[in-house]
């Protein structure tokens, strides 16, 4: 499974998702019919997220506030890294729109507005 989604800020979501919040790149293409694209994953699972940049730009709208991606991680020590590391890039938790990602959740906007919750469980 791929997500995809388009950026006018190619380079500082890069950033957020490689440096800050740790994903490895899997996959890159440049200049393919005006587009840029790399992926990023998790090693040895069948899904990634991929992030666009055409040469024109294209409309992002920022998102609603409650739209999250949100990473199950059992290790709060983990957790508390990449909470460091993202706000050395200068992000910031923010307030999430739902109190309940509040209980063991951190909230930070990446470059577009859209949310990521780095949450303390071992997921569903």
């Amino acid at each position: 499974m791929r997500i995809a989604r388009p950026t006018d800020q190619f380079k500082e979501v890069i950033q957020f998702y490689e440096d800050g919040l740790g994903l490895k790149r899997i996959g890159e293409f440049y200049n393919h019919d005006g587009f840029d694209g790399v992926m990023f994953g998790l090693p040895s699972l069948p899904y990634h997220l991929e992030f666009t940049h055409h040469v024109d730009g294209s409309p992002c709208p920022a998102p609603t506030k409650d739209n999250l991606l949100v990473f199950y991680i059992p290790d709060g020590e983990v957790i508390k890294v990449i909470v460091d590391r993202l706000n050395n890039l200068g992000y910031m938790e923010v307030e999430p729109e739902n109190p309940y990602w509040t209980r063991k959740g951190h909230t930070i906007e990446d470059p577009d507005g859209w949310r990521i919750v780095l949450f303390h469980s071992t997921g569903l």
